[in-house]
């Protein structure tokens, strides 16, 4: 989710040729294909502010309301679009997050238990300091059940302004704040099921679970073809769908199960394709050589069952979380996350919403938690088990660089809007609470953004 080495290289290299260059740059991050990107989700909630608060509001509105239905048979159900958006699309992108730290802590910056302890213990602390501050200015008010709005953080545009600084920060930031952010939104989809869940239907769940389990028997099974997984993991959304559970929580889970290593190793796959190597080089050069129409088609038949032998095994070496993710993040760049700004952005400026969220306990609980909560709750607990010794500092990671982190996080967006639109039945309340998340999110953005080039070093000569 942050620029490749490669990429990053490319993207460096361009500077020597052109200005424009030099200056797109550091744009870059926000509109990569290869990884999650928060460039088109930022001009999506831009254009989404620009479409409410104009004439055609009302309409832009009830567009995204208007209910679309799924039937067959006897069976119905219907939900408007943006719900639609919000449960069948952004388990998308939840199922990329789950995936990506996963990795982390199987393989990356996080692999030992100390260091994969830091996030842990960080995103403790980010979830209960903001939600004290929050519950501290809401203590006794009809607002004090919207908590759990302060609990999540935008992983799309945290890890976008972290990748500005790809070439001059440590690739364990990006590791620390990833893990961070998968365990922060999980923390945030728990407490979507169940402090704003009414009712679990019990049976979808155990529906869930099954479909689960069999995509771990296939796992231990080593199987190969895709389609049962496919299958499977589509059952495990139906399932928690139908729960009543918020279905972003199948993807995460779906993600994790995913291997982070490949079934053949490169040096395995070397010793393997060289003698299907050499018999697809004879049964071509047999094929040119034959006069015989039936003797060549023979030959090319053979030379095309040795490519295709060279064809698995080369998909062998790659590792199936990489597949999903390089399959996935172009889709929900481009177009998950940008529908999801689109249909759920409807904060109304006004003088009355703008003088009521001022003085508004409900607004400055949402401000204080994600500003102040998350990084002095980050910073703090993760402080705090490095000196009882429960964990360590990962590598060329600062305490500055911690506090970057725990800055970004505060960027509540994605999760924070889920949370409000569940958490609040009146409509003003909503917006004061989406007011608050947009606020936040501009500042600690710029806070993140300005204690990465701060402490971040100067870039390295890409030749």
């Amino acid at each position: 989710m942050a620029l490749n080495p490669r990429l990053s290289g490319r993207v460096a290299a361009r500077a020597h040729h052109s200005p424009a260059a030099a200056i797109l740059q550091k744009m870059e991050p926000f509109f990569a294909i290869g990884q999650v990107s928060g460039g088109p989700l930022l001009i999506a909630t831009i254009i989404a502010l620009v479409a409410i608060n104009s004439p055609i509001g009302a309409d832009y509105a009830r567009m995204w309301d208007r209910p679309l239905r799924l039937s067959y048979g006897a069976w119905s159900v219907a939900r408007p679009a943006a719900e639609w958006i919000n449960d069948a699309l952004m388990p998308l992108f939840f199922l990329i997050v789950g995936t990506e730290v996963k990795r982390e802590f199987v393989k990356g910056s996080l692999a030992s238990l100390r260091t994969a302890v830091f996030p842990i213990a960080g995103a403790i602390g980010g979830l209960v300091v903001p939600v004290a501050l929050y519950v501290a200015f809401n203590h006794g008010t009809d607002a004090a059940h919207g908590w759990g709005v302060v609990a999540a953080m935008d992983t799309a545009f945290s890890l976008a302004i972290v990748a500005m600084f790809t070439t001059r920060l440590p690739m364990a930031v990006r590791a620390v704040l990833l893990a961070f952010a998968a365990i922060d939104d999980v923390f945030g989809l728990l407490i979507i099921a169940f402090a704003y869940t009414t009712s679990i239907a019990w049976g979808f769940l155990a529906l869930a679970g099954c479909a689960y389990l069999g995509i771990l028997a296939l796992l231990r099974l080593r199987w190969v073809a895709s389609v049962p997984y496919v299958l499977l993991g589509l059952v495990v959304w139906i399932g928690v769908f139908g729960s009543g559970v918020h279905p972003t929580i199948a993807g995460v889970a779906v993600g994790l199960l995913l291997p982070t290593s490949s079934r053949l190793s490169e040096a395995v796959f070397a010793k393997r394709v060289q003698d299907p190597v050499d018999r697809f080089k004879e049964a071509q050069a047999a094929a040119e050589r034959a006069d015989d129409p039936a003797e060549e088609e023979e030959q090319r038949d053979k030379a095309q069952r040795r490519l295709g032998y060279i064809h698995e095994m080369a998909a062998a070496t790659d590792e199936a979380a990489d597949r999903l993710v390089r399959l996935l993040t172009p889709w929900v760049s481009y177009v998950v996350l940008p529908l999801f700004a689109l249909s759920n952005v409807r904060i109304h400026f006004s003088a009355e919403l703008i003088g009521k969220a001022v003085h508004s306990p409900l607004t400055g609980g949402v401000v204080a938690g994600l500003v102040i909560g998350k990084p002095l709750g980050f910073l703090g607990a993760s402080w705090l088990a490095t000196k009882i010794g429960r964990a360590a500092l990962p590598k060329d990671v600062t305490w500055p660089m911690v506090l970057g982190i725990g800055g970004v996080a505060g960027i509540g967006f994605t999760i924070s809007l889920f949370i409000a639109e569940l958490a609040f039945t009146d409509a003003v309340q909503t917006e004061e609470a989406a007011l608050g998340i947009l606020v936040a999110s501009i500042v600690s953005g710029l806070f993140g953004y300005a204690m990465f080039w701060k402490v971040s070093r100067p870039a390295a000569d890409a030749g």
